[in-house]
């Protein structure tokens, strides 16, 4: 009897330690798929940081254009007055 129980709570351990290695297994693929979204998202955020870039880069170019577009029109206007 004793053996028997032995036997009975050698296969329960077993029975747990695979299903503890199961749940370890799981949680290893959900980390997996966390950081797989992980880098999707970083992946969004450096295009949305280039776009940003290119955004930056094209008001600083309409600027320019603005401002040499106001030194003629200066000029413009000293030459009509003077």
């Amino acid at each position: 009897m004793a053996s028997q129980r032995n036997g009975i709570s050698t296969a329960l351990r077993k029975i747990v330690a695979f299903l503890m290695q199961e749940d370890a297994l799981a949680l290893s693929v959900d980390a997996l798929t966390l950081l797989v979204d992980a880098l999707a998202l970083l992946v969004d955020a450096l295009a949305l940081l280039v776009d940003a870039l290119a955004l930056s880069v094209d008001t600083l170019l309409l600027q320019g254009i603005a401002k040499f577009n106001s030194l003629r029109i200066n000029e413009m206007l000293y030459l009509v007055n003077n």
